[in-house]
């Protein structure tokens, strides 16, 4: 295990252990269109798993301050072949004010399947701020199952 690999693991553990708000995840609606992909898109647009996984940043505009969300394409495959589309938001409608997407970080993890790790913004309603925060989720391409967080960084 590399020594990058430990810190982060040892970052996550400690984020693990923060009050962690759970995430929206939705099948693809109005948000997976193609004109919300942010530009460039092949700077907005990685690829893993071999290619079988796709993760990519939406850019809705509107809300003003919370317009962004993640666009993930995986397995597993339908009946005619195509990958499932999920969203993930913040909550239902409700993007990040930020996602430093060139800091997306993934990793596999045969416990949990592919581990992935964000820095984002979010708006904090009660301050009218914006707070810096990690988006974790997991994807697991046998089930297609994602759960996602988003917790206080350093803590």
């Amino acid at each position: 295990m590399t020594a990058v690999r430990r810190l982060i693991l040892a970052a996550l553990a400690t984020v693990a252990t923060a009050p962690a708000q759970a995430q929206s995840v939705a099948d693809c609606d109005w948000l997976a269109s193609a004109w919300l992909l942010a530009e460039p898109w092949e700077q907005y647009s990685r690829t893993f798993a071999g290619g079988d996984v796709r993760v990519a940043l939406i850019d809705a505009i509107e809300p003003g301050a919370v317009p962004f969300h993640l666009l993930i394409l995986s397995p597993p495959w339908d009946e005619l072949g195509a990958r499932q589309c999920r969203v993930l938001s913040l909550d239902p409608g409700i993007g990040f004010s930020g996602v430093d997407f060139a800091a997306l970080e993934a990793w596999y993890d045969p416990a949990t399947g592919l581990f992935f790790s964000v820095p984002v913004s979010v708006y904090e309603e009660a301050t009218a701020d914006f707070g810096d925060r990690m988006l974790d989720f997991t994807l697991n391409q046998a089930t297609g199952a994602i759960e996602a967080f988003v917790g206080h960084m350093g803590e």
